[in-house]
């Protein structure tokens, strides 16, 4: 009887282990591709790109932020790979990378939600939420794993904010994944732990995104709490790549309360508030992306969230849960 793969690896010495480390499939990938096999649609292109990007996330995130010195010395060969990575068929050019990789505005309570799930959730359809054409459903298996992870836009920048561990990566095969393979930059927290990150980040006045992505079985992950100095997504929606989604809410002033501070146009991240010396300020309601940063800066609570029925539907999991089983229950008394 041959012996099992884990008991020969037990009784190399320390230098075979550490030569045949890099080809040990550890429990939380054997868990990642039972995922990727049970999710239709998923192709091989599909887990390759998942597992690259989960595996070397550093490396891919200083990569697509241009912070990577591969970026300068290899553009190219980098650029090419990327494509291969981002392949797409013939009949969906109307795809783009924004659809496949992306990102919707929660409000601190919003995000809090995502936190403290004490079940397992399924939602799909929702596009009325999250605008985009790929990468939309809020799937989350033992939504009591959350890992803290040292943010990748963060590490890639050469002086970056603060303190770095910061995204929450939230339920299975995801969170397992990625303690077991950056156990430097990550590590398991409970709810009222990754609340606590919430709220600290939003204090700094950073802005809570949660994150899509089709290559990780089009769903959500991760909760990342970005500044707009190094955050990858707010660069890139700088640069016209439309990233980020609206939380479905707009700043709305109260000028009878204002005292022209100026406040909210300097901590504004996405820059949609502007202020003349004397005047109110002024909101832009296509550039507000409803983050709620404004409202907590200000000590005179004279800004306000109101829903904006143009914009996607808030991501509110407590009210979508109950419209998905208000739903299902008017299907089962037909």
């Amino acid at each position: 009887m041959h012996a099992p793969r884990s008991a020969i690896f037990s009784r190399l010495g320390s230098w075979g282990r550490r030569l045949l480390r890099p080809f040990r499939i550890l429990p939380a990938t054997r868990a990642f591709i039972r995922e990727a096999r049970r999710t239709p649609g998923y192709g091989l292109l599909d887990f390759l790109h998942g597992y690259v990007y989960a595996r070397w996330v550093y490396l891919y995130i200083g990569i697509g932020t241009g912070e990577h010195r591969a970026v300068r010395l290899f553009g190219p060969l980098v650029r090419l790979v990327a494509r291969l990575l981002d392949y797409r068929p013939a009949c969906a050019e109307t795809i783009t990378f924004a659809d496949t990789y992306h990102g919707k505005v929660v409000p601190l309570d919003a995000a809090r939600q995502l936190v403290t799930i004490d079940r397992p959730i399924r939602l799909t359809d929702l596009d009325h939420v999250i605008p985009y054409h790929l990468a939309r459903d809020i799937v989350i298996r033992n939504p009591d794993h959350i890992a803290l992870l040292e943010c990748p836009c963060r590490s890639s920048r050469p002086t970056p904010c603060l303190p770095l561990d910061v995204c929450l990566v939230v339920g299975e095969p995801f969170a397992g994944f990625i303690v077991a393979h950056h156990p430097r930059r990550a590590r398991w927290v409970s709810a009222a732990e990754a609340v606590a990150v919430l709220k600290a980040e939003a204090r700094r006045g950073h802005v809570h995104h949660a994150f899509f992505k089709e290559a990780l079985f089009g769903r959500f992950y991760a909760i990342c709490n970005c500044c707009a100095c190094c955050c990858g997504a707010m660069q890139a929606m700088r640069s016209g790549v439309p990233m980020l989604a609206s939380s479905g809410y707009l700043s709305r002033l109260e000028a009878e309360r204002c005292v022209h501070c100026g406040l909210c146009a300097q901590r504004c991240p996405f820059g949609a508030i502007t202020w003349e010396e004397g005047g109110y300020p002024a909101i832009d309601a296509a550039v507000c992306m409803g983050c709620g940063v404004c409202v907590n800066r200000c000590a005179r609570k004279a800004l306000g969230l109101v829903r904006d029925p143009a914009k996607p539907a808030p991501l509110e999991l407590n009210r979508l849960l109950a419209e998905a089983e208000s739903g299902a229950n008017r299907r089962g008394a037909i």
